[in-house]
């Protein structure tokens, strides 16, 4: 019988993630593929003497909806196939590292700067007067790790600067410039490295444009060179599938994130487009064809 898992955190759950699961699970059943939920904390991967170890049930593959790289690194240890691989997982997670990965391969992008490291609460008048000469305001500043537009914020002014500064210097972030108005970009869904739907995300009350901060999405038709723009991100960073979130002002278009597990209801309803089934019949491709 043909075995898959879907693997979930264990420590979150929302509306969007229980159809996301349940979608997936369903166009696998349609695929003759039985799959079983896993929360990734019920695991217990480790490492014992010289060899990493995790109670995963037997499986062909798992889809992997979580961020937990190291729970990941261990199940690949253990012989286990990712949709998507631990190493895209890490790269995407963290938006810096994202950047560092696509750079030098073409693809447009907002400048950005990422935050010193701080082992203390130290002041930093010179690294914010680069970032204010470099950047110019208003300046984005956003947490390395977070998504649904948590821990994204926007500084009008040196006193918002630094206050953002103060708050987040001991922890991972960056500081982008401004592209366009705000509240308003493009999120592509790509499956092997192929765009399948995009939807333009707009929110009227805030410059966070994403869905769940009340954003509304509409389809629509990607032009040549954002369509190269999200697939090339997305095949650099070896992404199965992926939510790719572009940016435009009046100079073109502009990689902003790439989404290892992006949710999929938000676009699937804007479009139309079955990403559930598009996912599952790549993955069955994958593993029972031997597609690449």
């Amino acid at each position: 019988m043909k075995k898959g898992i879907i693997a979930v955190n264990g420590y979150f759950e929302n509306t969007a993630m229980r159809l996301q699961r349940e979608k997936l699970k369903k166009a696998f059943s349609e695929l003759d593929v039985r799959t079983e939920i896993v929360k990734t904390n019920s695991l217990i991967a480790g490492i014992r003497g010289d060899r990493a170890y995790a109670s995963l049930p037997p499986c062909d593959f798992c889809i992997y909806l979580d961020k937990d790289v190291t729970v990941a690194l261990m199940l690949e240890k253990c012989g286990a196939i990712l949709f998507n691989s631990a190493e895209s997982i890490r790269l995407c997670d963290d938006k810096m590292l994202t950047l560092i990965a696509v750079s030098g391969a073409g693809i447009p992008m907002p400048e950005s700067i990422a935050s010193p490291l701080m082992y203390s609460e130290s002041e930093d008048k010179a690294f914010l007067d680069g970032v204010e000469r470099r950047l110019g305001y208003p300046i984005v500043v956003k947490k390395a790790y977070g998504s649904m537009g948590t821990g994204v914020y926007l500084a009008n002014d040196r006193a918002e600067l630094e206050t953002y500064f103060r708050a987040l210097r001991l922890v991972p972030h960056l500081y982008q410039k401004r592209i366009g108005r705000g509240g308003e970009d493009i999120r592509v869904t790509t499956i092997g490295g192929k765009a399948v739907a995009a939807m333009r995300r707009k929110n009227d009350g805030d410059f966070r444009s994403n869905i769940e901060r009340g954003g509304k999405g509409e389809a629509v038709v990607l032009t040549k060179r954002q369509k190269a723009i999200a697939e090339k991100a997305s095949v650099l960073l070896k992404l199965e599938y992926a939510g790719v979130d572009l940016l435009a002002d009046e100079e073109g278009d502009y990689l902003c994130e790439v989404n290892s597990n992006a949710f999929f209801e938000g676009i699937e309803r804007a479009t139309g487009v079955d990403v559930a089934k598009g996912y599952a019949e790549r993955v069955y491709d994958r593993i029972y064809r031997g597609k690449r």
